[in-house]
């Protein structure tokens, strides 16, 4: 009788989540309609495009097609190719460099900006710098590399500064010197003030009365950010810095391209532009989505591990 019992309230609780559920999916149709587009595109142009990815295990021709080429022998042909190449250690070393340091230098940089806009008190001039801080990320890479090409000539401005201060003029675009550098310093430029917005944002959500109640704690500034600011935004961080960490290995490879020349392009090369010189160049279609297919599945890896790491730390913090 008893397990009888349990069974009918379960079935009753189980009807009644059913019913509730479908009540609530009637209420909120207006928002199940708005998003049936952009998931339709997402599964349109992101999912359904990933079986493209057995060209990597495949020797393609375009002319048969993804399913009418023959499977290589052996199937991982394309994955060996590229550890026995003789650059490809330098290649992912300099992809890790680039991508890390990027990493480090650009991800603080938008919550220390966010903080101190948050922080000023005219609103008007607020927003003008919240306003001029935007403008870089809209600026095409195409013209931020033309300015670095000008600016690092031994006419342009960066050698202006130095021969300000006393220091000889360079050519800082001969060689791989001054690549870091003006790559991460261009990033920062691009990057602060749009990135900045997440946090921003988060900021505007704060109760205000905790700051009532820690001026009359009598609290100064820096202890209002410590105990205010920076745990109201320590949730966006932490996802922002899990997804960022999977996109280590996906350096701007465009940037890199336009920033390449002669006499720095065996130093400078990465992932994503060797890549590009083998499937868009050279036409190896196979083994360029094989060398692609190997980042997506170590970005996936650090997603993963920094996820899980988070939920260690603080479960309410993770993506999942």
């Amino acid at each position: 009788m008893a397990k009888k019992a349990k069974s009918a309230v379960s079935s009753g609780t189980l009807a009644l989540n059913h019913k509730s559920f479908g009540r609530r999916l009637i209420e909120q149709k207006a928002l199940l309609l708005m998003a049936l587009i952009p998931v339709a595109m997402i599964i349109v142009f992101k999912y359904v495009p990933m079986y493209g990815v057995l060209i990597a295990f495949k020797d393609y021709k375009s002319a048969r097609g993804v399913w009418g080429s023959e499977w290589l022998d052996p199937v991982l042909k394309n994955f060996i190719t590229f550890f026995k190449n003789v650059n490809s250690v330098q290649i992912i070393w300099n992809t890790l460099r680039l991508g890390v340091l990027t990493l480090v230098f650009t991800f603080p940089a938008p919550i220390i900006f966010a903080v101190l806009l948050n922080e000023l008190k005219g609103k008007l001039y607020k927003r003008v710098v919240q306003t001029i801080s935007y403008i870089p990320h809209f600026i095409s890479i195409v013209v931020i590399c033309s300015m670095l090409n000008g600016f690092g000539s031994t006419s342009g401005l960066f050698n202006d500064v130095r021969a300000f201060f006393g220091m000889d003029r360079v050519d800082m675009n001969n060689g791989s010197t001054y690549f870091l550098p003006m790559y991460i310093g261009s990033a920062l430029w691009q990057t602060v003030g749009w990135s900045s917005i997440m946090y921003l944002s988060a900021l505007a959500n704060v109760d205000t009365s905790l700051y009532d109640v820690a001026n009359i704690d009598g609290a100064n500034r820096w202890q209002k950010i410590c105990n205010i600011i920076l745990p109201a935004i320590l949730p966006t961080t932490a996802v922002l810095l899990i997804l960022n960490v999977g996109n280590v290995l996906n350096a701007d490879y465009t940037k890199v391209l336009l920033m390449q020349n002669d006499t720095n392009r065996s130093e400078l090369e990465i992932i994503g532009t060797f890549v590009y010189q083998k499937g868009i160049v050279e036409g190896k279609f196979s083994y360029s989505t094989a060398v692609n297919l190997f980042v997506s599945i170590i970005s996936f890896i650090l997603v993963f591990g920094t996820n899980m790491i988070t939920r260690k730390l603080n479960p309410e913090n993770s993506l999942w």
